[in-house]
């Protein structure tokens, strides 16, 4: 088996895993996976998770997205993947969710404090709200690009979701879990001091709705 038929089937099992645990809502949300230094696999656009197949995954040029193989059509964050996979030449994985808790953190428009040990090890520092911009938009992916650092693997996006880095896609993956972790702690604490806060009740309301 080739490098690219091995980078497209791990790509399917890791969004149907993904799926299973709610990061990636209905055919919210997408993944790509870099091959080599030209080349990454990215997630069909607005595809069934569980009825993906390895040849449905997008193979693309790095430089310029031109599409070389794959049955689908490439996500539209395709742009948004390689701006982060060019920033970070040390990482493979880029992961973009619709993760509950994060995404309504990203309502709120401030960064997010990471508090846990290995939250911070494998996240970094605090994750900034990067601007909003239209999804599947240059301008959204640029909006990312530009807040891209070299000790930090998670990025928010005001009023859609997170993209989360890493070294291989279970890397990436483990940075999704905790940054849903601590967006969670972040609001039992914040409802702990200010149980009066309607903006953080509505905010839990919806994710419970």
């Amino acid at each position: 088996m080739n490098l690219t038929q091995q980078a497209c089937e791990q790509v399917v099992r890791t969004a149907v895993a993904l799926a299973d645990q709610g990061f990636l809502a209905g055919v919210g949300g997408n993944l790509a996976l870099r091959i080599d230094a030209e080349h990454f696999a990215v997630t069909p656009s607005a595809s069934d998770y569980y009825g993906m197949a390895a040849e449905d995954i997008c193979v693309l040029r790095l430089s310029d997205l031109k599409q070389l193989a794959g049955n689908g059509k490439p996500s539209v964050e395709s742009g948004l993947h390689a701006g982060m996979l060019k920033a970070r030449p040390d990482c493979r994985a880029s992961v973009h969710t619709h993760q509950p808790v994060a995404s309504a953190f990203t309502l709120l428009d401030r960064p997010l404090p990471i508090a846990d040990d290995e939250a911070r090890r494998l996240i970094g520092g605090d994750v900034p709200v990067c601007a909003y911009a239209p999804s599947g938009t240059r301008w959204l992916a640029s909006n990312v690009a530009k807040r891209v650092r070299f000790d930090l693997n998670a990025y928010l996006m005001r009023n859609h979701g997170a993209v989360c880095l890493g070294a291989s896609l279970d890397d990436a993956c483990r940075v999704v879990q905790l940054l849903e972790q601590e967006a969670v702690r972040w609001f039992q604490r914040a409802l702990a001091a200010q149980p009066d806060n309607r903006q953080f009740q509505q905010a839990l309301a919806a994710l419970n709705s």
